[in-house]
């Protein structure tokens, strides 16, 4: 599809496709009991579908060392482009050894199906530690990131890949937006500015105000909450789906948002993710993207605005993408509405927010979050869920 003039350019300029076509499919398909076979996980999955959608442009593949390295230490591709989190696929020693470079190879969903295949151009060694402390600022073991990264494979395999199946998404086929059909929708629109919104927590007043605070700026508002893999005790992504839709339907102008799932995987590599999700949503036709308090942390491993800080590192207009910062926002019990500190005369007592661990805890003892952190209708909502999981 061509570029409308109006349009974001995808990052690299070009977006990405690498679903195979009917006959490449057809093709690797007739291959399929002589591939050597890779069995991906869930992580690797998203990956592999972000990459042939064109979510993740301009990579048309996994990572080679090249790109893996200057990524690590300079948030850089080999060819300079802006690029925060290494984008990679792991194998053992002993799989590694049964490959051959220059060959392709049979990548397999976790329950065994065949859903791509890799053309093999290079396997590599890395150093687990040094990507954890560039990455993640920690090379500690608990941090939910770190942790995968430790126990993933000691070789890296590099080399384009294609896409051959694209079911719908189980839970939610209707928001299942890819980047081509993304721009092509804000087109129909008439819009030309867009603010992303990437969210992996339940939706709360604070979350809507900010988005409000956005959308009175822009053309038009693309939530794009992550349905990938995210830890255990999140909050799982149907839930958060539900919330989203109740709140659209009641709070929210129906022509001016559109809601859609990301099917990445979230990696908690804070400010680097907060880059990284910044980019994806360039690559979906987003002109602008919401960065609030500890975008993408998790425990106390990042500064709460240290993901607001790192769009300073790059040189103005190169990310392409406007980054609209935000201050952390709270029910103000002194001017009865939402604000920060940047427009409430509050004192810290007279202000209402609550840590998604809180709110958690508190839905876990069947309380509702009080109205000023969420609304009615979202707090029955999660309450109901909470119910459900106790019960199962």
């Amino acid at each position: 599809m061509s570029q409308h003039p109006d349009a974001i350019a995808a990052h690299g300029g070009q977006l990405v496709n690498r679903i195979a076509t009917p006959e490449q499919r057809e093709e690797f398909l007739s291959k399929a009991e002589f591939l050597p076979r890779v069995q991906l996980d869930e992580r690797a999955v998203s990956d592999l579908e972000m990459i042939a959608i064109g979510g993740f442009s301009p990579l048309t593949g996994f990572m080679n060392q090249e790109d893996y390295d200057r990524v690590v230490t300079e948030m850089r591709l080999a060819n300079g482009l802006a690029w925060s989190i290494p984008i990679t696929l792991s194998v053992s020693e002993e799989q590694a050894a049964s490959l051959q470079e220059g060959g392709l190879v049979r990548l397999d969903n976790p329950r065994g199906q065949y859903i791509g295949v890799l053309q093999l151009t290079q396997k590599y060694r890395y150093d687990k530690t040094r990507e954890a402390i560039n990455v993640y600022r920690t090379d500690e073991a608990k941090h939910p990131g770190v942790q995968v990264l430790y126990n993933q494979g000691a070789v890296h395999l590099a080399g384009d890949i294609w896409l051959l199946e694209r079911s719908s998404h189980p839970l939610f086929p209707d928001y299942q937006i890819d980047p081509v059909v993304s721009r092509q929708m804000f087109r129909d629109k008439g819009w030309k500015t867009i603010v992303g919104f990437q969210t992996r927590n339940p939706i709360h007043r604070a979350h809507e105000y900010i988005q409000k605070c956005a959308l009175e700026t822009v053309d038009g508002l693309f939530l794009h909450p992550l349905v990938g893999a995210t830890k255990e005790d999140d909050i799982p992504a149907d839930v958060r789906m539900r919330c989203y839709e109740i709140l659209l339907e009641h709070y929210y102008p129906q022509d001016r948002v559109i809601l859609a799932i990301n099917p990445a995987a979230m990696r908690y590599a804070g400010p680097r993710e907060a880059i990284f999700h910044a980019l994806v949503r360039k690559n979906y036709g987003c002109t602008h993207f919401i960065v609030g308090r500890d975008h993408a942390g998790v425990g106390d491993y990042y500064g709460t605005y240290d993901a607001q800080y790192i769009f300073d590192e790059f040189e103005p207009g190169e990310l392409g993408i406007v980054p609209m910062k935000f201050e952390h926002a709270f029910y103000c019990t002194r001017t009865k509405q939402m604000a920060t500190t940047k427009t409430s005369p509050s004192r810290p007592e007279e202000r209402v927010h609550l840590s998604g661990t809180k709110v958690r805890e508190m839905l876990r003892r069947g309380e509702l979050p009080p109205p000023e952190f969420s609304r009615p209708e979202v707090a029955a909502e999660l309450a109901r869920a909470m119910r459900v999981k106790v019960l199962a």
